[in-house]
């Protein structure tokens, strides 16, 4: 397994920073947390620190405080001013089983900073250390510089890894905490939180075993893991999404509802998606509610996900006459992405139905489900209004 860690290392290519962890410190957990322009990095670091610990357990955390090339001057001497604030920070623990560390990452390429580079550089340094320290069990928690965290939060995660030998992450609930006392950003906040859950029950309904949320700053996975998929990307936004569609592909994912992140919500125009921009798209809206993907889309996907047995070891023509049963608009769709095609290399690559339908979902995976979705909508189906009622979900036309 160590060399699995080893070859991965191997395989990277510019290096961005040294290791920054102490050599005879072996962690057993480290939090990695990308830190761009962020005045408040202190409070999450104190959020960690009162977590509730499981004894015997070193726990590291790091954190990359990055900037590109064309950084505006005033957020550099910013990001310089929270170096010093963490590493003062860091003189000040007094505890031998918790440490802080940070690096500081200045004129990044334009092409590639961002936080995918940022939190990349950071899990890459966890799993360089769990080499050194020879463990490829070690847990990597990603997590954002605005968060604070559930008291249980380190011992659920640590416990959940050494309790199942096969797992390979957790992924965490989360909870956004607002700045200010603005309702309409707090109305906007919630119900994105609950399309965020609405949209992984739809998934999980159409039998899709992928359907966990991938939020950056609420999973971990073990450095194994990590380096099976080849690590975390570099893209500007949306990396947590593809590292964790990658993951999911491995098995053993379990979701820690009583384990809780608490980022903050705020406005952001870093990254095209995420919690900013969506807070932005529903406070654009007339009424201010958010509209999503309706359900009977998700049915209708189900329909064909049901399917997927039936597929194996099929002829094109069987095929083709099952599928003619589906709406015509998802024919539609999978005429355009050549179903046909796809299914024929599920047939060609797998001797078992197990093996198949691994590889179905493989091919219809979570980046095709979201081009059928926008495909679909508003024609013809409607996208719904989301209402929140007592924490229950519901859309209403």
């Amino acid at each position: 397994m160590m060399k699995s860690l080893n070859k991965y290392l191997q395989k990277q290519g510019q290096r961005y920073h040294d290791d920054v962890f102490d050599v005879n410190f072996n962690s057993d957990i480290i939090v990695v947390i990308p830190c761009y322009d962020e005045p408040d990095i202190i409070n999450t670091l104190e959020s960690i620190r009162r977590c509730d610990r499981p004894e015997s357990v070193n726990l590291s955390v790091i954190v990359i405080i990055n900037s590109a090339v064309k950084t505006d001057i005033d957020v550099v001497n910013r990001n310089t001013k929270t170096y010093q604030e963490v590493s003062s920070y860091s003189k000040k623990i007094d505890e031998r089983s918790f440490i802080v560390r940070a690096a500081k990452l200045e004129g990044l390429p334009n092409k590639h900073a961002g936080v995918g580079l940022a939190r990349k550089i950071g899990m890459d340094l966890a799993v360089e250390h769990f080499y050194k320290t020879e463990n490829y069990r070690g847990i990597i928690v990603s997590l954002d510089a605005d968060c604070e965290v559930s008291d249980n939060f380190i011992t659920t995660v640590y416990n959940t890894f050494r309790s199942d030998g096969n797992l390979n992450a957790t992924i965490h609930n989360f909870h956004h905490r607002v700045e200010s006392s603005q309702s309409n950003i707090e109305f906007a906040v919630r119900q994105y939180e609950s399309y965020l859950h609405y949209y992984s029950e739809c998934l999980k309904s159409t039998g899709f075993p992928y359907y966990y949320h991938t939020i950056g700053s609420a999973f971990a996975v073990s450095a194994n893991a990590y380096v099976r998929v080849g690590g975390m990307g570099r893209q500007q936004g949306g990396e947590d999404f593809y590292f964790l569609q990658k993951v999911f592909q491995l098995g053993g994912v379990k979701l820690l509802k009583e384990t809780f992140v608490y980022p903050l919500a705020r406005f952001s125009e870093r990254v095209p998606f995420g919690t900013g921009p969506a807070i932005q798209k529903i406070l654009d809206e007339p009424d201010g509610v958010l509209k999503v993907y309706s359900r009977q889309s998700f049915k209708e996907l189900k329909r064909f996900f049901d399917m997927k047995e039936f597929f194996f070891k099929k002829d094109e023509e069987i095929i083709t006459l099952k599928v003619a049963e589906l709406h015509p608009v998802l024919i539609d769709f999978l005429n355009e992405i050549d179903y046909l095609k796809l299914l024929k290399d599920c047939n060609e690559n797998c001797a078992t139905l197990n093996s198949f339908v691994k590889r179905f979902f493989h091919n219809f995976n979570a980046f095709r489900i979201v081009k059928y979705l926008n495909y679909v909508h508003p024609e013809p189906f409607k996208l719904e209004k989301i209402t929140m009622i007592t924490d229950k979900i519901e859309s209403t036309v």
